[in-house]
């Protein structure tokens, strides 16, 4: 890294953004083929391993990693790993200075798992929590943001 002048801590910025916005793209996506599929659960997890190895990593950074891997693997129809991270995420966004809208976005996560595994029960009581979160938030278009994701969960 030094023979091309990048600090390695600006190499994890680089490619904690950039993997992170490459499977958004594939996120967005209304249908993937297989090799998109592991392609986009590789850019998720790369994109949070690079996000934990910068020096400036808070728990809002993680918690967001994590809720990206989660809806990944919701997306590939793998609802217990989708419940794990969203379990991850759930954790990190219970830290201190972590931003209210995180904590509705890991109840998201965990009820849209719960939905892939087929737990009905448990998928309403994530999403009746993300949405007590939801109707608390100061800024409308967060708010607006998180009712449009969970309105995607059913």
């Amino acid at each position: 890294m030094k023979k091309l002048g990048l600090r390695l801590q600006d190499a994890h910025q680089h490619f904690a953004v950039t993997c992170f916005n490459s499977a958004w793209d594939y996120i967005e996506k209304p249908t993937r083929t297989a090799d998109e599929e592991e392609n986009m659960l590789q850019l998720a997890m790369a994109s949070s391993w690079h996000w934990a190895e910068r020096e400036d990593c808070t728990p809002q950074n993680m918690s967001v990693a994590y809720w990206q891997i989660s809806r990944v693997h919701a997306l590939c129809e793998r609802g217990e790993e989708a419940v794990r991270y969203g379990n991850l995420c759930l954790a990190a966004s219970q830290e201190e200075g972590v931003a209210p809208f995180a904590l509705g976005y890991a109840y998201e996560a965990l009820a849209r798992g719960e939905m892939v595994i087929g737990n009905r029960e448990r998928m309403d009581g994530w999403l009746a929590k993300a949405n007590e979160v939801a109707k608390a938030l100061p800024n409308k278009d967060t708010q607006k943001a998180l009712h449009a994701d969970l309105s995607t969960i059913h």
